[in-house]
């Protein structure tokens, strides 16, 4: 479509243009760039001179997730040229400029000041440390944003929009994240990914804009990644430190955390294969799978040898406990059946202690070895209980998966008291493979239409009031029947839950695509395709 012209002027010599520059805002009310939560939609638009007259308005970049605020100008918008580059104005964003300009093909500059055809990252400007400004006029582009990891999402905006259109649209994008954690859960110790495939995931999951790939490996059936302070724990097939190493190197390059787990006190099969004796007894001998019988010193001081040494590994802000499960307390009279816990429990907290509060009073003992770390620790909503004598830290974030489990309480509880929530509702965002226990392989299309960060539970959605306290949301894969699927099944079968996950942290308000347009869009803002 070709702009109108505007009318002569009697007696003028020259034509005078008329044109507009229109601003479209989704932001949710009360909410901008760097501002809380919100889940309800506002638009305003207001106009302005421009000089420009040769071109249509522009339209909004076409993104997976979408971006929240579009400024339309009339423009030509910005491709790569062959005499086109990409600078760096900060010397901290040298990394991110030099994997766009390889990703586009073009050279880099450094910091060198911008010109015609180029693309400029900057630090600098208001809002959160993953909000940014994407500026496209003049035949360059400018992309900054207070933090480095804004920055480096605003150059994806540019590579997906590249992809879908072949054009970075005229106009100005600002643009932010509505839940600061958001990403992919993966059990590597039931089922063992190679190295590469992970660091496939991680590419994937930035051009997504996730920021979080959590690390389960260890588990009843293998554990998963070399160990130094115990090398009789680890399973014949495992990732190397090297390995490992070069995995945190490539989230780090592309602003993903990595949250390694080691769950205890359930769970610890594979350690407790190379130590019987810490296994846990009922009074008849009988011992309960992967549970470590947590009366005895010495189980905690492995667990805490394990914890230290991975919360070194692993650099990142959190460290998750497990605390799920644990199979003592799914026995009708756990006191009856494990008397030493229940003595164990009334030397530690007084006379009315129960087993409850010694399993509650591990879970705090873990999470203080995290805490010392300087890590935030983060454990399964089933491992907090309420009534007893000892009640789990504040301090430890709740992931909150299920809510089918003996005892589990639900989310209101969690989040009555105050606590911070992290989303992984079993009901949508667990592939399990095999498909046992009446799960089913999720679908993007079901995760797209139905679910937001507030539904942690089931189908129904959690108070509005407790919005702020949920603080994003991953995508979980575990491995229960680990050769159901190759990985090449499970990359394939993730794909698009995990488009339709990145979409509903980034903005959880009802898209405004429909689904067929949303998995058409998929396929053409990936690169690879």
């Amino acid at each position: 479509m070709s702009p109108s012209r505007a009318p002569l002027v009697a007696g003028a010599a020259v034509a005078v243009a008329a044109a507009v520059t229109l601003t479209v805002v989704v932001w949710p009310e009360d909410s901008g760039p760097g501002a809380g939560n919100g889940a309800s939609a506002s638009s305003r638009t207001s106009a302005s001179a421009s000089p420009t007259r040769s071109y249509p308005l522009s339209t909004t970049p076409r993104t997976i997730p979408a971006v929240r605020e579009h400024t339309a100008a009339r423009g030509p918008g910005w491709k790569p040229a062959k005499d086109s580059t990409v600078v760096a104005a900060d010397p901290e964003l040298a990394d991110e400029a030099k994997l766009l300009a390889g990703e586009l093909k073009i050279g880099y500059r450094g910091e060198k000041a911008a010109r015609a055809g180029d693309v400029e990252l900057a630090l600098g400007g208001k809002g959160g440390q993953e909000s940014y400004t994407l500026r496209t006029e003049d035949n360059r582009v400018t992309i900054s944003g207070p933090g480095q990891a804004g920055v480096f999402y605003g150059t994806r905006t540019l590579k997906q929009s590249l992809s879908a259109d072949d054009t970075v649209p005229e106009g100005v994008v600002r643009d932010t994240p509505d839940r600061p954690q958001r990403g992919l859960n993966l059990d590597i110790a039931r089922k063992h990914y190679d190295a590469d495939w992970i660091e496939d995931r991680l590419r994937e999951m930035a051009d997504l804009k996730l920021n979080q790939l959590g690390l389960h490996f260890s588990d009843d059936q293998a554990f998963r990644i070399e160990s130094d302070s115990h090398p009789e724990v680890v399973s014949e097939e495992h990732l190397t430190k090297a390995e490992v190493r070069r995995i945190v190197k490539l989230a780090q390059s592309l602003h993903i955390t990595i949250v390694a787990e080691i769950d205890s006190p359930g769970h610890l099969g594979a350690v407790l294969e190379a130590h019987p004796d810490l296994r846990l007894r009922n009074t008849q001998g009988v011992v309960r799978e992967g549970a470590i019988d947590i009366s005895k010193p010495e189980s905690a001081q492995i667990v805490d040898d394990l914890l230290k040494e991975y919360a070194e590994l692993f650099p990142g802000d959190w460290f998750h406990v497990g605390a799920d499960e644990y199979q003592a307390l799914t026995v009708s009279d756990p006191a009856a059946s494990y008397p030493q816990l229940a003595a164990a429990a009334r030397k530690k907290y007084g006379s009315d202690a129960t087993v409850q509060d010694l399993a509650e009073g591990w879970l705090n003992d873990r999470a203080a070895v995290i805490t010392e770390a300087k890590k935030i620790p983060k454990a399964w909503n089933d491992g907090f209980f309420s009534g007893g004598s000892v009640t789990g830290d504040k301090g430890i974030e709740v992931e909150y998966w299920t809510g089918k489990e003996i005892g589990a309480r639900p989310p209101q509880d969690y989040l009555a008291e105050g606590r911070k929530v992290i989303n992984l509702n079993d009901e949508y965002l667990y592939y399990v493979l095999g498909e046992p226990n009446d799960f089913t392989y999720p679908t993007g299309e079901r995760i797209y239409e139905q679910w937001t960060p507030l539904v942690l539970r089931g189908t129904e959605p959690v108070a509005e009031r407790y919005s702020k306290q949920i603080l994003g949301g991953r995508f979980a894969v575990w491995g229960d029947f680990p050769n159901a699927q190759t990985q090449a099944q499970v990359a394939e079968g993730i794909r698009m839950p995990l488009n339709a996950v990145s979409q509903k942290l980034w903005d959880p308000r009802e898209p405004k695509l429909t689904w067929a347009q949303f998995e058409q869009l998929a396929d053409e803002v990936d690169a690879s395709n």
